[in-house]
């Protein structure tokens, strides 16, 4: 019954504004400013995110980047699922510093699309699910050179994926995690609405498409 109820709410709104802060710090722009790479908003797409760093041509950077906006989602979940033993405040901390990427009030509100958190997020509330969505990434990008489209049909297949019937691997997850694999797919997808615009009209850029050219 505690694991269902979870926390006070007075606790899970602590947890909530804990995950946006650390979930707003705002790696990509750190980084390559520390690097003295400039700021990433002023290169590409402007985002803030590893794939946008990787545009600096520093592939450290990027690297860097990946595993620290990973890791911020995943360090939250954690985080809050050993204080309290619940999966209810884990998935509340892991989804606000989702958001918190997505909108960090260090920088106006104005964040990266989430795809890299999103993995950290899986990997930690259940590695197996993360495995797998990230499996999936991993086969369309390399299928098709569409890293969008990799985050598209991952992120749209973890919520399936979190269903299987695989008790031997901890699967599948329990409510909190579930609504948290939703709570992020269809935020990613909504991030992604320029992508989807240009992927519709055969205008959205492949892998290494720049570099052939």
């Amino acid at each position: 019954m505690q694991d269902l109820v979870g926390p006070a709410l007075g606790t899970l709104a602590a947890v909530a504004v804990g995950g946006y802060l650390l979930g707003s710090i705002p790696f990509g722009v750190l980084i390559t400013r520390a690097a003295g790479a400039g700021d990433v908003r002023n290169i590409g797409s402007g985002n803030i995110g590893a794939t946008n760093v990787l545009r600096t041509g520093r592939k450290d950077l990027a690297l860097a980047t990946l595993l620290l906006d990973a890791g911020k989602g995943a360090v939250a979940l954690l985080i809050a699922r050993q204080l309290f033993g619940s999966e209810v405040a884990g998935a509340i901390a892991g989804g606000a510093a989702f958001l918190g990427h997505l909108f960090p009030v260090w920088l106006g509100f104005k964040g990266g699309k989430g795809v890299a958190t999103f993995f950290g997020l899986l990997i930690a509330a259940a590695w197996p699910l993360g495995l797998m969505a990230g499996a999936t990434w991993l086969i369309v990008v390399f299928a098709l050179r569409y890293s969008s489209l990799a985050a598209l049909i991952a992120s749209a297949a973890a919520p399936l994926l979190a269903l299987l019937p695989l008790s031997s691997v901890g699967l599948p997850v329990a409510a909190p995690i579930l609504v948290l694999s939703v709570f992020t797919a269809v935020l990613i997808w909504i991030r992604h609405h320029e992508n989807i615009g240009r992927l519709l009209k055969g205008a959205e850029p492949r892998i290494g498409a720049a570099k052939q050219a």
